[in-house]
């Protein structure tokens, strides 16, 4: 029985060195995937048409409301009131529809990451599973330390996964 405790605690250094280690810079994949580049422009495109849509609006009060301060003094305190409560509730809509726009915005920001991030995934596991990698780490994940010598950099080998140069 001793002999055979000797063995395991001789042999269990032995596993450790075996096990494969590896790295990737994802961030370096995303940015040359095509459909990152895509994905930007169509969020670029729906932020700016936002943007417009919000200036349209913001446009249209100022009118208002410059319209209301010329008229303001000959008006009838029913009608000035009333006016003052369109100019409010125009001013909320515009709030309303800034902080609309903002999370759909966000939500497409993330449907459309979440798929190049999993088609990204599947490639590093791939890769991986290739290449007998225990554990493979990202290098901007905040890791203080990825030893280069004891661990290998997949990033082109995804790449190249991905049909990425």
């Amino acid at each position: 029985m001793k002999k055979f405790l000797l063995a395991i605690l001789l042999m269990a250094p032995a596993t450790i060195w075996a096990q494969k280690f590896a790295h990737v810079n994802t961030q370096e994949i995303i940015q040359v995937m095509p459909e990152y580049a895509t994905a930007r422009a169509e969020i670029e495109k729906l932020q700016s048409q936002y943007e417009a849509d919000l200036k349209s609006m913001q446009d249209e009060l100022q009118k208002k409301g410059e319209a209301f301060e010329k008229e303001q003094a000959t008006l009838p305190d029913n009608i000035k009131q009333r006016r003052q409560q369109e100019l409010q509730d125009m001013y909320q809509k515009i709030q309303q529809s800034y902080q609309d726009n903002q999370q759909a915005l966000q939500k497409a920001q993330q449907e459309k990451m979440q798929a190049i991030t999993t088609k990204m995934l599947d490639a590093i596991k791939q890769v991986g599973d290739q290449g007998g990698y225990v554990y493979v780490m990202e290098m901007g994940a905040g890791i203080p330390y990825i030893s280069s010598t004891l661990s290998t950099d997949i990033t082109a080998q995804v790449k190249q996964k991905l049909g990425l140069k």
